[in-house]
């Protein structure tokens, strides 16, 4: 087994954030699949790597660490990544914006909370996450405003919102959400699809 292993489901955008900072850190790992389809995430086995039932867990450094936020903070912390600026004003900026996909959307968004909110029936389903992912993107949007893109969301080489943004686009696309009154957006999502760390992270590269 290797020193580094990723409790992992493809199609998490959580999990999908931890697989592109770890390719961009060149970490090779093992990873293992959590079926949350399955209900796995439920299971004795995995309430025992992370009492909430989420996905990621990382195994790295002789220790176990949960929540996506905290895990980027670390392999940022340990590997250099430079998610984030060093002066604090740009560094708080940059993390409200992640926190914008990571902390408002991602949560509403969940299987379990928009399925427990429409019952999973459909069109109500659909209708809800088209709803919220539109809403919340539209505010990333005009906060990409106080930003250069150059020709990432924050600069010139992917950062923390990067890393939460693309994700939710491959969610964006799964409910129909468009994207063309997003200029920014679209523009930040063509620079990331061309890089490696990005590409192999992708839920259909996943294999």
């Amino acid at each position: 087994m290797s020193d580094i292993v990723l409790y992992d489901y493809p199609k998490s955008s959580a999990s999908y954030r931890v697989r592109i900072a770890l390719n961009m850190a060149g970490l090779r790992h093992e990873r293992v699949m959590v079926n949350l389809l399955e209900g796995e995430q439920s299971g004795s086995q995995h309430l025992a790597r992370n009492p909430q039932g989420f996905v990621p867990v990382l195994d790295i450094d002789g220790h176990r660490f949960t929540q996506s936020l905290a895990i980027l903070e670390y392999l940022d912390s340990t590997r250099g990544l430079d998610l984030l600026p060093d002066n604090p004003v740009k560094r708080a900026h940059v993390w409200a914006l992640a926190m914008v996909i990571a902390v408002d959307l991602h949560p509403v968004c969940n299987l379990s909370v928009s399925n427990r909110a429409t019952g999973g029936e459909e069109p109500a389903r659909t209708e809800w996450m088209q709803e919220f992912i539109g809403k919340w993107l539209t505010a990333f949007e005009a906060m990409l405003g106080g930003f250069e893109q150059a020709p990432f969301c924050s600069g010139d080489r992917p950062g923390l919102a990067d890393l939460c943004l693309i994700p939710q686009l491959y969610n964006a696309d799964r409910w129909g959400v468009s994207l063309d009154e997003m200029p920014r957006i679209r523009g930040v999502r063509e620079v990331c699809d061309r890089l490696p760390a990005f590409d192999e992270a992708h839920p259909d590269r996943q294999g």
